[in-house]
């Protein structure tokens, strides 16, 4: 393994999210242990980001790994998320008020089974709250040491400048892929310009990245990836065939599809650190060896070229939430 900072926070340069263990995806149908032992593996192949949230599994998926790092915690960088649940009333779900915060705190301590938290993401702005009593709160949370680091997840700009005048925030978590480009909107100037580390989120394309999913028969029925935009019936064939230039270099590389999207994004940042999420052993170490897959100048510059897929990246309900002013 590698490693680089997000800000000054020290992480391996390839994470693990572990939502797809507990929440959306349907890993949460396969044992517990084994989803503790690809964590267990995880931690053994030397990834020290570990990723989760209160939202995933209703809580679940914290107590998951909580279990998981039980006995490992000097070696994990702990990472949850906050603000997509309501524990005051709040008349919107995306509830970053100082009350919710510090409620949802002490929840994701005593599920994770830990007295702090490394890296504390707020999971989506609060169009309801101002951005300065979010950070404010979250700072007297690090003074009060239950939390280390600060984190926005699918924050703009604008509130990005804001949050950092309050208190240095260590990294961004939003989503990026060849595939997704959001960020090109000016907000990874922007985190270079603060010094802001950043985590993508679905790097792989929620799956279809690796050029493995051709098509829907291999999915659970209650898998949610049949209702997202880019596998509806009238696009997934073109975005099945918009994979031919990515499998065509992984094949010049030598590598997988799924290794050459990851080391893309490892040449796009050096303070960046994708978090892929998977529930299979195999899965996990092929997308751990990607940190030594090696890319030509001329092969970055062909994937920064490739087709974008048609349909968003969310359904219209999330897309609602990604903040981009």
């Amino acid at each position: 393994m590698k490693y680089t900072r997000l800000r000054n926070l020290e992480v391996s340069r390839i994470g693990l999210g572990c939502m797809g263990m507990s929440h959306i995806y349907t890993g949460y149908k396969q044992p517990e242990a084994d989803s503790i032992a690809v964590i267990h593996r995880a931690l053994d192949l030397g990834v020290t980001l570990i990723d989760t949230a209160e939202l995933y599994g209703d809580g679940r998926n914290e107590e998951l790994v909580g279990r998981a790092i039980r006995d490992r915690r000097d070696k994990v960088v702990l990472a949850t998320k906050f603000g997509l649940k309501t524990h005051t009333g709040h008349s919107i779900p995306t509830d970053s008020t100082p009350a919710n915060i510090r409620i949802a705190v002490e929840g994701s301590l005593t599920r994770l089974g830990v007295d702090h938290i490394d890296l504390y993401y707020q999971h989506r702005i609060d169009p309801l709250t101002p951005i300065e009593e979010t950070i404010g709160a979250l700072a007297e949370l690090i003074t009060e040491g239950k939390i280390g680091h600060i984190g926005m997840s699918e924050a703009g700009k604008t509130n990005i400048r804001r949050a950092n005048a309050v208190h240095p925030i260590t990294a961004l978590q939003s989503e990026y892929s060849l595939w997704t480009r959001d960020g090109d909107d000016g907000t990874l100037d922007l985190l270079r310009e603060l010094g802001i580390g950043f985590v993508p989120y679905s790097p792989l394309g929620r799956g279809f990245l690796s050029g493995t999913i051709r098509d829907m028969d291999w999915m659970y029925e209650d898998d949610w990836r049949r209702s997202n935009p880019r596998f509806l019936p009238d696009v997934f064939e073109h975005n099945v065939a918009a994979l031919a230039e990515v499998e065509a270099i992984s094949e010049e590389v030598g590598c997988t599809p799924s290794q050459l999207a990851l080391a893309w994004l490892l040449n796009k940042g050096a303070d960046w650190s994708p978090i892929p999420g998977t529930v299979q052993i195999a899965h996990l170490e092929e997308n751990v060896a990607a940190v030594d897959v090696v890319l030509t100048p001329n092969q970055v510059s062909r994937l920064d070229a490739c087709t974008q897929p048609k349909g968003d990246h969310h359904g219209a309900t999330q897309m609602k939430m990604l903040d981009r002013a």
